[in-house]
């Protein structure tokens, strides 16, 4: 999990998980609902998120619809996914300017998971400085 902010500057990096983990899951585990996290904070989500408004006080939660029963969205719904996107697409450009580094996209065959965490926060470390330049 990344959380970035409209500049593109990496804020957050969750810590590696081995196996598979609900993204949502996982922000419940490193954030715990009961504490007030993000109530002074705009919140922009992927659809893996849904339930995020119920659980955490924002100040403003901005998640896309998603089709139910079969249904499609309307017009006015697509163009808001649509508007959300193009907001959202500068945590997408810092994940990627994070893949920069070959070591990420790689296939490591390492299986210290703490390593493996240095190298998340080195990779993000240098994507931030370059975005200072």
């Amino acid at each position: 999990m990344v959380i970035s902010n409209p500049t593109r500057k990496i804020l957050v990096i969750s810590p590696p998980w081995e196996g598979c983990i609900h993204d949502y899951a996982l922000m419940k585990e490193l954030f715990p609902p009961d504490q007030d996290w993000f109530s002074a904070f705009r919140v922009m989500a992927d659809s893996g998120y849904q339930g995020l408004q119920k659980e955490y006080r924002c100040k403003e939660v901005l998640l896309p619809h998603k089709k139910k029963g079969g249904k499609q969205l309307d017009d006015a719904q697509k163009m808001e996914n649509q508007e959300l996107a193009r907001e959202r697409i500068r945590v997408e450009h810092s994940i990627g300017g994070m893949k920069r580094y070959r070591i990420l996209t790689d296939r490591l065959r390492m299986h210290d998971f703490s390593f493996y965490d240095d190298v998340l926060e080195v990779c993000a470390g240098l994507w931030n400085f370059k975005l200072t330049m």
